[in-house]
This record gives C-alpha cells, sequence and structure tokens, in this order.
C-alpha cells in the first residue's frame, strides 16, 4: 500500500496511476514514467510492442536510467519485473525511493537516513509526548506525525488537544490532513501502526520523507517568497522616495515660479510709506517664507542622493525626474530666485533713499519758495507803478537809485534760487561761526535804528517832506528790526534742529557699531565652520562614523549659533529703519551673512548624506576603511578645485592610477562614455565620490537579479510560466501582493488561463530591463 501510494503520488502529475504495483510496471512505460516525473529528466524513448522483449527492453532502459545515477542494482533483473516477482518489484521501488527521495535528504553531512532521522528529531524536540529514535516503534501513536504537522503548518491542526492514549485519532488526523492540505497520499494504514508490534521501518521512512520534500518545498516556496518580498520592499520604498521626490520637486518649483515675478516687480507709488510696506513685506519673506523652502531644497537633494545611492547598491536602473525637475533645473531656478531677491533688496534700498532725498528737497524748496515768494510781493505793482511822472528832478534821480537797487537785490536772489542746495550747505557747516557773530549784528542793528530815528527826528523838525524816505536802499528799520527778530527766533529753533541731527548720528554710529561687533563675529565663525565641514567631507579624517558623528555636531551646533543670527537679523532692521546704507566698521553685510548660512546648513546636510550614503554602500558592499580611504585619497588628488566632484578627464585619470584599463582609441572612447552613462546618468558633467565609490566596488555586491526574482517567482508559481492572482495572495502578503497584481500585465502565451499573470516581464522592468 505504502509503494503504490508513493508511485501514485508522482505518477498522477503526469495524468495516470497504478493500482497493482506487481501488474502495472511488467511493460516498463509507467516505470520509466515514473522515473522521468521524479526526476525531471527524458529517459530513451519506449518501445510500444506488446511483445515481452520489448516489455524487457523498456524495464532495462529504466533499470540503466537509475545505474546511471549511481545505485547499485543487485540481484534485480528486468525479467523478474516483467514476470511479476513482487519481491524484486517491491525491492526496485525501495530503491528508487532511496534514491530520489531520501538520499536527497542531507543533514550535516549525514547518511540519508540518518539525516531524515535527524530532520524529525529537531523539528519535534519542543512537543511533549514525541521522541524519535527510529523509524518504527516511535511513530505508533502518531503524535511525531501531529507534530512535524504542526510545526510547519500550526494552522492545521490543535496539537494541545491530541493525547497519547488515543493513537488511532491522532494517526487518521494526521493521514487526513497530510492528504487534504500537504497532498501526501494515506501510505500507511493506521490500525497497522497500532497493533502491529513493529512497523515496517521502510515504509514509514518512504512515508516521512513525502513530508520531508512537502515541508521543504513549502521552506523553498517561503525563501521564494521572502526574496521577492525584499525586492518589493525596495522597489516600494524606492517608488516611495520618486514620488516624494517629484512632489518636493513640483511644490518648490510652484513656489518660486510664483514668487519670483514679486521679487522681480519694481512698479511702486512712489511714496515713502509705500517703500516701507514692500520692505516689512520683503522681511517677512526673508523671515517666514524663504527659511521653510531652504529646508525644503536641502531634502530634496538628500533625497535625490540617498535614492540614486539605493538604486545602485539594489541594482536597478538611475532614477530619472520628469522633465524640467532635475536637479540641475531646480538648482538653476533657485539661482534666478536668489539673483531677483537681491535685487529687490537693492531697489528697495535706493527707493528709500531716493525718495527720502526727495522728500527733504520738496521741504527745501518749499521753504526757499516762501521767501521768495515773500520776497515779491508787491514788486510787481511798484514795477508797474507810474508816479515818476509828477516827480521833480532830485525825486526821479531818487526812485532811480531805488530802482537800481531792487535790480541788484533781484540779481542777488536769482543767484540765491540757482545755489539753494550749495547754500544750505554752507549755512550747515557756518552755523556756529555765524552765530558767534551775532554780537557784532545786534550793535550794528542798534546804529542802524538810532540812525533811523535821528534822520526821522530831523525830517520832523524841518517839515522835510520824503524826508525819512532813503533813495539809496530799499531797507526800512522797521523792515531790519523785524527781519533782527526772525533771526534771534531763528537761532534757539536751528540750535535744537542741529542737536535732533547729532543725537540721530550718534544714534546711527552706535547701530553701526552694533551690527560690526556681532557681524564681525559670526562672519569669521561661518568662515571657519565651512572650512572644518569641508574638510571633513574630503575624508581621511577616522572612520565613517566617526566623520558622520562629527558632522552631526557641527549640525548641532549651528542650530544652537541660531539665535546670534536672528540678532543680527534684528540689528540689521534697525539700521535701515534708520536709513543706514554703510557701515565702515565690517567687511560682512547681512547679505553676505545670510548667504553663508544658507551655503553653511547646505554644506553639512549635504556632507551626512553623503556619508550615510558611503556607509550604506561599505556595508552592502563588504569594503575594508582601507579602500575606502585609497579610493578617497585618489579622488580627492584629482579633485584639483576641493569641489567635491571630478570633471570627465579628471574621472579618467583617477580610473587609470587606479589600475582601471581604458584604451587610448575609438572603443577605449566608448567603454569610457558606458561607464560616464553609470556614474553621471542625469548627464550633469560631473562625477560625485558616491557615484565613483559604488563603481570601484560594483562587482563585490550580492545583489538580487531579474533572474534570481523570475526563478523565485516560478517556485510559487509552481514551474508555470505565469502566476495566478490566487497564488500570489497565498504566498505574499496582502499588499505586496496587491502591488504585484496591479502592476503585472496578462500572460497571453502558451498555456494560459483566465486571470494568468505575466511575472517574467514584470521581474525584469523593476531591474529597468523592461517596461511595465
Amino acid at each position: 500500500m505504502t509503494f503504490t501510494a508513493w508511485c501514485n503520488s508522482h505518477l498522477r502529475k503526469a495524468g495516470t496511476q497504478i493500482d497493482n504495483i506487481e501488474e502495472d510496471f511488467r511493460n516498463g512505460l509507467k516505470l520509466m514514467l515514473l522515473l522521468e516525473v521524479i526526476s525531471g529528466e527524458t529517459l530513451p524513448k519506449p518501445d510500444r510492442g506488446k511483445m515481452r522483449f520489448h516489455k524487457i527492453a523498456n524495464v532495462n532502459k529504466a533499470l540503466d536510467f537509475i545505474a546511471s545515477k549511481g545505485v547499485k542494482l543487485v540481484s534485480i533483473g528486468a525479467e523478474e519485473i516483467v514476470d511479476g516477482n513482487v519481491k524484486m518489484t517491491l525491492g526496485l521501488i525501495w530503491t528508487i525511493i532511496l534514491r530520489f527521495a531520501i538520499q536527497d535528504i542531507s543533514v550535516e553531512e549525514m547518511t540519508a537516513k540518518e539525516g531524515l532521522l535527524l530532520w524529525c528529531q529537531r523539528k519535534t524536540a519542543p512537543y511533549k509526548n514525541v521522541n524519535v529514535q527510529n523509524f518504527h516503534l516511535s511513530w505508533k501513536d502518531g503524535l511525531a506525525f501531529c507534530a512535524l504537522i504542526h510545526r510547519h503548518r500550526p494552522d492545521l491542526l490543535d496539537y494541545g488537544k491530541l493525547k497519547k492514549e488515543n493513537p488511532l485519532d491522532n494517526l487518521n488526523l494526521a493521514f487526513d490532513v497530510a492528504e487534504k492540505h500537504l497532498n501526501i497520499p494515506r501510505m500507511l494504514d493506521a490500525e497497522d501502526m497500532v497493533y502491529t508490534a513493529k512497523p515496517d521501518d521502510r515504509a514509514v521512512m518512504t512515508y516521512v520523507s513525502c513530508y520531508y520534500h512537502a515541508f521543504q518545498g513549502a521552506q523553498q516556496a517561503e525563501t521564494a517568497a521572502n526574496r521577492i518580498c525584499k525586492v518589493l520592499k525596495v522597489n516600494q520604498e524606492n517608488e516611495r522616495l520618486m514620488e516624494e521626490y517629484e512632489r518636493l520637486a513640483s511644490d518648490l518649483l510652484d513656489w518660486i515660479r510664483r514668487t519670483t515675478p514679486w521679487l522681480e516687480n519694481r512698479t511702486t507709488d512712489n511714496t515713502l510709506p509705500g517703500v516701507q510696506k514692500k520692505l516689512e513685506e520683503f522681511r517677512a519673506y526673508r523671515r517666514a517664507h524663504k527659511p521653510p523652502r531652504v529646508e525644503q531644497k536641502a531634502k530634496l537633494e538628500t533625497n535625490f542622493n540617498t535614492l540614486q545611492t539605493k538604486l545602485r547598491l539594489s541594482n536597478r536602473p538611475a532614477y530619472l525626474p520628469s522633465e524640467g525637475k532635475m536637479v540641475s533645473d531646480i538648482a538653476s531656478a533657485w539661482k534666478g530666485l536668489e539673483t531677483a531677491e537681491k535685487g529687490f533688496e537693492e531697489w528697495l534700498l535706493s527707493e528709500m533713499m531716493r525718495l527720502e532725498r526727495l522728500d527733504h528737497l520738496a521741504q527745501k524748496f518749499k521753504h526757499k519758495a516762501d521767501i521768495h515768494e515773500e520776497w515779491t510781493r508787491g514788486k510787481e505793482e511798484m514795477l508797474q507803478s507810474q508816479d515818476f511822472r509828477q516827480c521833480r528832478l532830485n525825486e526821479v534821480k531818487a526812485l532811480k537809485k531805488k530802482h537800481e537797487a531792487f535790480e541788484s537785490d533781484l540779481a542777488a536772489h536769482q543767484d540765491r534760487v540757482e545755489q539753494i542746495a550749495a547754500i544750505a550747505q554752507g549755512l550747515m557747516e557756518a552755523h556756529e561761526q555765524f552765530k558767534q557773530t551775532l554780537g557784532e549784528a545786534d550793535k550794528e542793528h542798534k546804529a542802524i535804528v538810532g540812525l533811523a530815528q535821528e534822520v526821522q527826528a530831523i525830517a520832523g523838525q524841518y517839515q522835510v517832506p520824503g524826508g525819512v524816505e532813503n533813495p539809496y536802499t530799499t531797507l526800512t528799520s522797521q523792515v531790519i528790526t523785524t527781519k533782527w527778530t526772525d533771526v534771534k527766533q531763528l537761532v534757539p529753533k536751528r540750535d535744537q534742529t542741529l542737536q535732533t541731527e547729532l543725537m540721530r548720528q550718534q544714534s546711527n554710529e552706535r547701530l553701526r557699531r552694533k551690527f560690526a561687533e556681532k557681524a564681525n563675529v559670526v562672519g569669521p565663525w561661518i568662515e571657519r565652520q565651512m572650512d572644518a565641514v569641508a574638510a571633513l567631507g574630503m575624508g581621511m579624517q577616522g572612520s565613517l562614523e566617526e566623520t558622520l558623528h562629527r558632522l552631526q555636531q557641527y549640525e548641532q551646533g549651528s542650530v544652537q549659533y541660531r539665535p546670534h543670527m536672528d540678532e543680527l537679523e534684528k540689528c540689521h532692521q534697525e539700521i535701515q529703519e534708520a536709513m543706514i546704507f554703510e557701515n565702515r566698521y565690517t567687511q560682512y553685510t547681512m547679505e553676505t551673512l545670510r548667504v553663508g548660512w544658507e551655503q553653511l546648513l547646505t554644506s553639512i546636510h549635504r556632507n551626512i548624506n553623503e556619508v550615510e550614503n558611503q556607509i550604506l554602500t561599505r556595508d552592502s558592499k563588504g569594503i575594508t576603511q582601507e579602500q575606502l580611504n585609497e579610493f578617497r585619497m585618489s579622488f580627492n588628488h584629482f579633485d584639483k578645485n576641493r569641489t567635491g566632484r571630478l570633471a570627465p578627464e579628471e574621472f579618467k585619470s583617477c580610473l587609470v592610477s587606479l589600475g582601471y584599463s581604458i584604451r587610448n582609441d575609438r572603443q577605449g572612447d566608448a567603454d569610457f562614455r558606458r561607464i560616464m552613462n553609470i556614474v553621471d546618468p542625469n548627464n550633469t558633467g560631473y562625477v560625485h565620490f558616491d557615484a565613483f565609490l559604488d563603481f570601484m566596488t560594483r562587482e563585490s555586491t550580492d545583489t538580487d537579479t531579474a533572474e534570481q526574482i523570475i526563478d523565485s517567482f516560478r517556485i510559487l508559481a509552481g514551474d508555470k510560466p505565469y502566476i495566478t492572482a490566487e497564488e500570489l495572495r497565498r504566498e505574499l502578503p496582502p499588499d505586496q501582493a496587491e502591488y504585484c497584481i496591479r502592476r503585472m500585465a496578462a500572460y497571453k502565451g502558451h498555456g494560459a488561463v483566465p486571470g494568468a499573470l505575466d511575472y517574467m516581464s514584470f521581474s525584469t522592468a523593476l531591474y529597468g530591463e523592461s517596461d511595465l
């Protein structure tokens, strides 16, 4: 029964079976078919005749095949099998079982039987009431069979409910479950096992070997599923990074496109409050809107570099972003933004200076114009007057003198109108000197007033008509007195104005010194940090982990130093509000400090990302620190400008220095172009150290390939050239099964069934060898 069932378990795969083991193998046809099924090889074409010699010939072909596998057939001849000798036939089948079902069992270099026994012992060791020592008595109560099933498929039975006192129930449960769920036919009889003093160890061994192969097949499927899951997990993570890059790139580029026109807009309402409002908006942009975008740009570059490293390490093609979203495109757009930003700030400050100057000139013009209008009042009527017609000669002479004096005064006023700015500056510089002359001017004023009073008294005493008029001047004592009173009132006002200006200038000087003191500390600190980070980025300073730790310390230090930049921003705002546009106490401007700060943060983040990727590459490829140092030393040697990247010719020289052979002919040029496509897939024109390191160590990585994944899918599909959704859902986690189902194309090849999926094209697409 056992051998018949074992044979049928294999013959069913070929669509046939046997009913009587000693009769059905006599013509040799099913014996040859059995050997083809269990070996996976093709035997010579059988003879189709029904004569005895045809049957013997077929059985001999089977025996020859067995012998070719290194099996010695002692006392087994074709004639005995053709004659239906039961003992010889069973002996032949047992020999086949030993060779094809048990011999391949290998556990710690033991014999097949010992290996199978050890496998059973290890698998059943944790189970109560099970102690496998042989292939007969140890299996009588059925618990060992149930333990094997539960160890591999705990979902099929509840071992905790089984009792040693119920051997028949235990055996029948194991046989039923194995037949129904594991496709292992019943080869043993439960009652024979229980009531036979010593069960046939060959029969038990044959049946147990089916468990071994069933579970090893499951183990093989599990291994295949694990490999597929690992690959899919990597692919899903890569796709997530690609989607995140596309999203971040689109968002950042949209923001740049929206912001740049605002920064390029040079329209204003031509008022100082309007420009000051724009300046406040610009400060809000600098303070609140731009910093998150700087971080977003850094994250974008970090994600891109990490993604490319992971793709290289997992043997995937390089990622090529959508059109217009390359790192170089983003860098170009960002540069345009910063150019517009710099121009916008310069324009705002120049507008403020222009409008301040215009406001001052307008006030000055109004003051001068008011004085001029006051002087011209009545002059036109005087010029149009005909009073000279009735005058005597001496009166006409007096009018003439008066007119000549007016002409001189007019020329003086015209000159003052043309030289307002120069006179104002002169007054500013001569104010103190002017105040010193007030005493003499006061004496002169009193003398003029006294003289005028004396003239008036004489004219009144002698009743001289027009005697108080002076033909030699248009000024009267009353006018002089009025002007003198005005001067004495203006002097203290001027004092107050100059004192206010002095205080303003002193305040401006304090602001200049305050900003310079902070800037002269922050500026050199940024420069020192930049130099230190650049030195770390060049490598050769300890292990990668030590370098990463130091870079992270610099990152933390920058976070802690941020308040100093915030203080400078506040001080700079005060300076702008005070309309200060130059500072002789420092070489640093707020713009240069901002640019330096952003460059420092970007450099730290970029170097951290590069070191993390180098660690990932090193660990994936198993290279030593010494090898890494050698690669870094060669790279740095040809990186003359210390930019962290090599131009194509520098890269070529670096490869040659490391012993990489590149011919100096057309074939060599073609080979080098192929290499450049590997290390610079996005055609930036440069090779960074990460890509260089990956190229130099690419051969040492044990990475999955498309062929390996195809083989894994083939195992899950049961050697079919297609797989079904049901099989995927049975073997893979739900999310990864659905991932495959959504992306696999329908299989259209030979033997396709409804719902068949093409796992081959899917696998090659994962590695960029075809399109999904």
